[in-house]
């Protein structure tokens, strides 16, 4: 049981999970539906907790975080893949026994889908652009992905289904894909053989420079739908300013840059965040909510 729960910006909890919640507070729960617009702000709001819930789109730094001076728990309602592309302050929760959970793999349904809708169209010219002088197909395409966690798995597999030849890049080797018929290749050689780029890496990655960018080439397809870009901005510029080349993003991929890369006809975005359905939001409430659970039952053994 703690004392306050808060979260501290809109979330996406389902409203059972909310009253659910509320059964692990002893006041009633401190609800925010907006992103606080300071460091200070932020303090303010999670002062009293000793539980807090917080979305993407607020930093928890240690100044923050130094507020609450009896914080116990911070559910992260968003992923968490390490330390360096969390919103929390992870060394300082770890210094001060705050224990910190993340979760995983709730909106890739609706991100791959996203992706192979927008693929689609550009290829057969069914929006405002057409990739190639003619309209095409996805068959036969060769595709590769950098960063082969869920969201790279499931991906592959969908467009497996489309008949594209899919390879990958990834830290680490994947043999389970590879078995699928998924191709490892090192990542000068993916550049180079892949029409089509799709990338999914943690936030403040970045995979491609100026030389990642040149053995790319022109004529070719760049997707991202990654929390902000995963690659050098001036080198990725220059890049498209190629009006063969073509970028595809979301609201998160395309993040700050939405008004200026909005102005380029050669690139694709959109203000949805494409992950973010009713569907995601109720694995992300179950997730977030087995989290809690868990911390409780754990405390209590």
């Amino acid at each position: 049981m703690f004392k306050q729960i808060v979260i501290i910006d809109k979330t996406g909890l389902q409203d059972w999970t909310i009253q659910e919640l509320s059964n692990y507070s002893e006041k009633p729960i401190k609800m925010y539906d907006n992103t606080p617009a300071t460091e200070e702000e932020a303090g303010e709001r999670i002062k009293e907790a000793d539980c807090v819930f917080v979305s993407w789109s607020t930093p928890l730094t240690s100044k923050v975080l130094g507020k609450a001076k009896g914080l116990k728990y911070v559910g992260m309602c968003c992923s968490l893949y390490d330390k360096n592309s969390a919103n929390v302050d992870i060394d300082y929760a770890q210094k001060n026994g705050i224990i910190v959970k993340g979760i995983r793999d709730y909106g890739d349904e609706g991100l791959v889908e996203y992706i192979l809708s927008e693929l689609i169209r550009l290829i057969k010219g069914l929006g405002t652009q057409q990739w190639e002088e003619e309209p095409g197909e996805l068959t036969g395409r060769k595709l590769g992905i950098i960063g082969m966690g869920a969201t790279g798995k499931m991906l592959a597999t969908r467009l497996q289904a489309f008949g594209v030849e899919v390879s990958y890049y990834n830290r680490s080797r994947k043999p389970e894909v590879e078995k699928d018929g998924v191709k490892y290749l090192p990542l000068n050689e993916l550049l180079e053989s892949s029409e089509i780029l799709s990338l999914h890496l943690p936030k403040n990655s970045n995979v491609l420079g100026k030389k990642e960018f040149e053995q790319l080439g022109n004529g070719k397809i760049l997707i991202n739908t990654s929390l902000g870009l995963t690659f050098d901005k001036l080198a990725f510029d220059n890049w498209i300013s190629d009006q063969t080349n073509y970028a595809i993003f979301d609201g998160d991929g395309i993040g700050q840059y939405k008004d200026e890369f909005e102005k380029l006809e050669n690139i694709l975005s959109s203000e949805v965040v494409s992950g973010w359905t009713k569907e995601a939001q109720e694995r992300l409430s179950v997730k977030v909510l087995d989290n809690l659970k868990e911390f409780v039952e754990n405390k209590h053994n």
